[in-house]
């Protein structure tokens, strides 16, 4: 059931299992890819849509307007070739820069504007955005208010469940972005203070979603198929978002997308095809940023995607990270690849 080569998508894939929407937006089926700094670029979008994710997000675009130009904000907003709907994260703490922000994404293309206020970082919640926008309930309703009221488009919103443990107020943020007219809501199980750390709170998203007459996407811990299928179960939610767990394994949506239609697991892909998606999306990674920024970015998502489970992964990781040029960490993927694979059926025999 692997393919060897990224040509399909989602809409190709078994869809016995519904699919939900966004305002007029069909999604073929109830997979999201997390937006994540730092992570989820174009490249990275589109390596998830190819390998099972029925909706992706743009990374987290601050809302000031004089960061529009930048390098790493024009990167950020480059959806060239995506399938859309194009959805664009944009965080904030002023109503009408985020309004303003909302309809400047919009001309550029947007379909859907997602508002953050769930991010957990210092540098953005020092700002009073992101999550910590959470300790304010009259200024949340105030800029979701300005930002469905600015845009055509259905706006969406990501949050978690409070600020602290002893401030979940997530019932009552829930209840103001229905007000205000957010037509999706995605939860991280999670406070504020507990960043990632502990278990995610799938019972306060379940009862949520019984609180709810918006679309729940439920975030959080999701790091398998049978993982999957026991959040959707315990929250009832419409759609389920992965995050950290598609940086090791992007083909993770393709397995939950099986399990969830069939009930059967899908074996890992084998090492050869493993290394073609890697390859690819290395040089969709080189072309999109330049070599010198590419290369350099790759490192991550080899470093994420090897793993270190012999001492032939761990070697050539610590020379892949060294490298220079593309052709040089290409070529050293290409013969870590030769040598778990000789490894692998020396072992078999």
């Amino acid at each position: 059931p692997w393919p060897m080569n990224l040509n399909f998508t989602a809409d190709t894939m078994e869809n016995n299992q519904s699919g939900f929407n966004i305002g007029p937006y069909q999604f073929s089926n109830r997979l999201v890819l997390a937006p994540m700094a730092g992570v989820t670029d174009r490249p990275f979008r589109k390596l998830c849509r190819s390998l099972g994710a029925g909706m992706t997000v743009s990374e987290m675009g601050s809302s000031k307007p004089e960061l529009r130009k930048t390098r790493k904000s024009l990167l950020r907003l480059d959806h060239q070739g995506e399938p859309g709907p194009i959805i664009v994260q944009i965080a904030g703490a002023d109503p009408e820069i985020m309004a303003d922000a909302a309809r400047y994404n919009v001309d550029q293309g947007a379909q859907i504007i997602d508002i953050n206020m769930g991010c957990p970082a210092k540098k953005v919640c020092k700002v009073e955005a992101g999550s910590a926008l959470m300790k304010d309930e009259k200024k949340v309703a105030e800029i979701l208010a300005a930002v469905v009221g600015s845009v055509s488009v259905p706006v969406t919103l990501k949050t978690r469940t409070g600020w602290s443990r002893e401030h979940k107020n997530i019932s009552q943020i829930a209840k103001i972005a229905e007000d205000c007219g957010i037509q999706a809501l995605t939860v991280h199980g999670r406070t504020r203070e507990d960043k990632y750390n502990g278990f995610a709170e799938y019972d306060s998203i379940r009862s949520l979603k019984q609180q709810l007459t918006i679309p729940l996407i439920a975030n959080g811990d999701i790091d398998s198929a049978k993982k999957a299928r026991t959040v959707i179960d315990i929250t009832g939610a419409d759609a389920i978002m992965v995050g950290r767990a598609a940086q090791n394994k992007p083909w993770i949506f393709r397995q939950i997308d099986h399990y969830l239609n069939t009930g059967l697991e899908l074996d890992e892909p084998d090492l050869t095809i493993r290394k073609n998606w890697l390859l690819q999306h290395l040089q969709n990674l080189y072309e999109f940023y330049g070599e010198f920024q590419g290369l350099r970015i790759a490192r991550k998502h080899i470093n994420w995607q090897l793993g270190d489970e012999n001492i032939y992964q761990q070697n050539y990781k610590q020379l892949i990270m060294l490298t220079e040029t593309s052709s040089e960490q290409t070529g050293l993927i290409e013969q870590l690849f030769e040598q778990l694979h000789a490894n692998y059926f020396d072992t078999a025999c």
